[in-house]
């Protein structure tokens, strides 16, 4: 019981530390480099399944991570930046940290697709209080998953891996930042 909850301190203290380290801003560049690697991202998405698009254009926004890096070896984190859609429109960017403590080992990089389904689900997103802990869960993104998606508290979330692999066991949490247009 003492080591579950050092290991939660433990990763509550790396949150607040790797919060601190995040950007407040993106420059025209990245942003114009980001929008198009989003757009590349989101056709291969399509590829897979034309239904991920209409499912979130169907909701009131969404954020679109094209890639994120994670690693870990027993500790591990993940990093990624998004750009940020609220009825069909860009408004901004979104970046995302998560860290892990437990069994795992690897290398991945995968792409995020987080829909709001309510104009509350995205204020609460745009404030940064939505929570994306362990009781968060995510679909993995294939063939047919947008049909039978539901939203849970005013969110779905998909993933699909892109390469690498990992091999995990562990308890963590990802925190995502709105960065306005």
């Amino acid at each position: 019981m003492a080591s579950k909850k050092r290991a939660i301190v433990v990763m509550a203290l790396a949150m607040g530390l790797v919060a601190g380290c995040s950007t407040g801003s993106v420059t025209k560049e990245e942003g114009d480099a980001l929008f198009k690697k989003a757009q590349a991202s989101r056709q291969e998405w399509n590829t897979v399944d034309p239904q991920f698009e209409a499912f979130a254009k169907k909701g009131y926004g969404y954020a679109f991570f094209p890639e994120i890096t994670k690693g870990g070896l027993v500790f591990g984190g993940a990093r990624g930046r998004g750009v940020v859609y609220e009825k069909g429109q860009h408004i901004g960017y979104a970046d995302l940290t998560q860290i892990s403590a437990g069994f795992q080992a690897g290398l991945q990089d995968y792409s995020q697709l987080i829909v709001f389904e309510n104009q509350a689900a995205m204020d609460k997103f745009k404030r940064n209080e939505i929570d994306f802990g362990a009781n968060a869960s995510a679909v993995y993104a294939d063939t047919g998953a947008a049909r039978s998606a539901q939203f849970v508290d005013g969110v779905a979330v998909f993933v699909r891996p892109t390469r690498g692999a990992m091999a995990e066991a562990s308890l963590g949490g990802q925190q995502i930042t709105y960065l306005p247009k």
